[in-house]
């Protein structure tokens, strides 16, 4: 089936969507019991780690650590958001740089002004959007960014967007209470879908629709450790308790060039292949054999596969024994713990 499909379903009683391009499971996102990403709490500083430059906080949904903290004492109120899912018997990972994100705006509170997508280059598209802005945004002391998604899309549903978030900011920011306190929930999959699945598609919102589909057999696929690439070969991409192990092989190619063209078809695979099964943390690649010159292009090949991904990826280097490593925000929980 080709072009974009969205679905949005439920799988075994929790609310999930999935993205599926020119018939093949691009992306999917499935509710957690975890507080989920982008939630913002009011929490109580408890205590600070000596060394680390952090303290832990209280939240009604447990302990948070927060990095980088100047001039909090304990007993202290303040807001954060949370930044990511925990690792297990880990803190919340949360911030002091609240966002309020929707499908067109975005609302940056303490970082005034107003500013339009870079990737937006046409002068007089961006005129019309700086005209919503002035017109629909009142912040003073807090700033707006105009997302690409922006650009030909209808000014009625920009400006309400803007209207929305600037709405719920000024609740949560003027919101006095001194105690714990959920003061905004993290998006859902069908709103997480909604915001950040912009490009134009075919929307499914039908019961059973997973099944219908073929997204349960998709899953089954991205269930398995083994991802199969181009001409044969494939990798395996397994976590452990200290990090996520990748190997690749060349499966029956015995050329010379099957090292180079097994890892070239792993740099294009897995950034899907991660954001499939949830997986962040520390990632340790363990490559094909492959002459030591073909290294920088496979660096620009990972590079240039990880820019289109929207999870925060590092690209670290190699090790001395040849091995590669990444370090990836941990924005989901791993699939396999989320289906059984």
């Amino acid at each position: 089936m080709k072009g974009r499909s969205i679905i949005l379903d439920h799988y075994e009683g929790r609310e999930a969507a999935a993205l599926m391009v020119d018939g093949r499971l691009e992306d999917f996102l499935i509710g957690a019991d975890a507080p989920a990403p982008g939630t913002i709490y009011r929490a109580i500083a408890d205590r600070p780690v000596k060394g680390q430059g952090g303290m832990f906080l209280k939240t009604p949904d447990g302990p948070a650590f927060l990095r980088q903290v100047k001039g909090l004492s304990p007993g202290q109120s303040l807001l954060v958001q949370v930044t990511g899912y925990a690792e297990p018997g880990k803190a919340l990972p949360v911030t002091q740089k609240l966002l309020f994100k929707s499908r067109y705006a975005i609302v940056t509170p303490g970082a005034p002004g107003i500013n339009i997508s870079r990737s937006i280059k046409d002068e007089d598209e961006r005129d019309r959007l700086l005209e919503i802005a002035h017109d629909t945004f009142p912040g003073s002391q807090t700033g707006l960014i105009l997302r690409s998604c922006c650009m030909g899309a209808d000014t009625d549903a920009i400006a309400d967007d803007i209207s929305q978030m600037a709405d719920l900011a000024q609740r949560v920011l003027s919101d006095q209470s001194q105690d714990m306190d959920v003061l905004a929930e993290g998006d859902g999959p069908h709103l997480l879908a909604w915001r950040d699945w912009v490009e134009p598609a075919e929307v499914v919102t039908e019961p059973g629709s997973f099944d219908v589909h073929g997204i349960l057999e998709e899953l089954d696929l991205v269930r398995r450790a083994r991802v199969s690439l181009e001409a044969g070969a494939h990798l395996f991409v397994e976590p452990t308790r200290a990090l996520v192990a990748v190997d690749v092989n060349t499966g029956a190619d015995a050329s010379l060039a099957a090292g180079i063209k097994a890892n070239m078809a792993c740099a294009k695979a897995l950034p899907r292949a991660l954001r499939l099964k949830g997986l962040g943390g520390q990632i340790v690649l363990d490559l094909a054999p492959m002459p030591k010159k073909d290294r920088r292009a496979f660096e620009t090949a990972l590079r240039q596969n990880f820019k289109q991904d929207d999870v925060e990826t590092a690209l670290v280097g190699w090790t001395p024994l040849g091995h590669y490593e990444l370090q990836r925000k941990r924005a989901r929980l791993p699939l396999q713990e989320l289906l059984g």
